[in-house]
């Protein structure tokens, strides 16, 4: 046997069906665990570990025989074992759970190799597409698996599988005009993956604030979409026609600051841009800046007060926190400097006859001055805010 051996290892022919073999094993015994799996709560504990030996010992008996046929090792025990195998599987019901067997192996390991794609937990435009193709290439690659593994087993059966795929394809010519809707989604899905438009963690406005939330899932069909109140949207890729998209590439905080027409404006600027500075040094927040502040002054005097403004462009999905932090901070700051944020007023009309009207000055309590407003009691979440 060693010197038959030695004429076959050298042959490339031969390790080519040695690996064709190796791999028929691990298939058929990959669908025995399965089988096992289902099983094991049906049988007795102490079974099991029997039948998973058992399993087992026939993968390298199997293993042995093919391996001997591969190399052609006539003068050992196990070549017609190799020779009844190699029989088996060439006929109908072999071939059927053969090719069973090495669909549920490809489904397994297209599962696991997309288990093992972990994306950064920095959020960004890699980590947004990792996520997004994830799960649209698993997807595709699976129904590739179905679809061979039908062609397949009609071939083994035999089924022309040649002319089944041309009737198949006149037929789908025909249901495809009333599918236009199917269609339809399924290329625009495919527009938006190759567009990067969104991708999964982004934060969306979908057909002008129909629907507004995180993206948790996108594919060919259908994006889904879970809002502030944990409701999870599934719309059809067709009908979206308008993207909002709150988080590709930086975002803007609108810091809006109103103060009363009595309030020293020039002061209040000062303390606004103070603030803003003072956040954008600050060491645990400048991280999330990406420029300086705008600090573009008073942009509007409405009814009950002058509107100032700051414009602070930050990192995607920072504007939330960044924005809860500047409103406590500023409350702080305007309250140390004595500037009061005004109430709602109202211009109320009595008619034309006389009215007896008695005003009583209510004295407020004043605002604490010892706050830190370096440091928050609470720290500001980054979630999304709601519409």
């Amino acid at each position: 046997m060693w010197e038959e051996l030695q004429l076959q290892i050298i042959k490339p022919a031969a390790w080519f069906k040695f690996a064709l073999g190796a791999v028929v094993t691990v298939a058929l015994y990959r669908m025995g665990l399965l089988v096992l799996s289902w099983l094991r709560p049906r049988m007795s504990r102490g079974f099991y570990p029997v039948l998973h030996a058992l399993l087992a010992f026939a993968a390298l008996l199997l293993l042995a025989g093919l391996t001997t046929q591969a190399f052609y090792l006539t003068s050992s025990p196990l070549f017609g074992l190799g020779q009844d195998a190699l029989g088996a599987l060439r006929a109908t019901a072999g071939q059927l759970l053969l090719i069973l067997a090495l669909a549920l192996v490809a489904w397994s390991v297209i599962g696991e190799l997309a288990g093992r794609i972990v994306p950064s937990d920095e959020f960004n435009r890699r980590s947004v597409r990792v996520r997004t193709l994830k799960g649209v290439v698993e997807s595709t690659l699976k129904a590739v698996v179905i679809f061979t593994a039908l062609i397949a087993v009609l071939q083994s059966i035999g089924v022309n599988a040649t002319s089944l795929l041309a009737s198949a394809s006149v037929l789908g010519l025909a249901v495809s005009f009333g599918a236009q809707s199917l269609i339809k989604d399924i290329f625009n899905g495919f527009f938006i993956l190759l567009s990067d438009q969104y991708g999964v963690g982004d934060d969306i406005d979908l057909n002008l604030g129909a629907v507004s939330g995180t993206v948790e899932d996108i594919n060919l069909r259908t994006t889904s979409v879970r809002d502030i109140s944990g409701t999870l949207h599934i719309m059809q890729n067709g009908q979206i026609t308008a993207i909002s998209v709150k988080s590709k590439d930086w975002a803007r905080v609108v810091a809006t600051v109103d103060v009363a027409y009595e309030a020293d404006i020039d002061q209040a600027l000062l303390v606004l841009e103070r603030v803003s500075r003072e956040m954008y040094t600050d060491e645990k927040w400048s991280m999330h800046y990406l420029d300086e502040p705008d600090i573009q002054g008073v942009t509007a005097l409405g009814p009950d007060a002058v509107t100032l403004r700051g414009l602070f462009k930050v990192r995607p999905k920072s504007q939330y926190a960044v924005g809860r932090e500047f409103n406590r901070r500023i409350k702080i700051a305007l309250d140390e400097s004595g500037i009061n944020i005004p109430y709602p007023q109202r211009r109320m009309s009595f008619g034309e006859g006389p009215l007896d009207i008695r005003l009583v000055r209510e004295v407020r309590p004043a605002a604490p001055t010892d706050q830190d407003r370096q440091s928050a009691p609470v720290e500001p979440s980054f979630s999304k805010d709601p519409e």
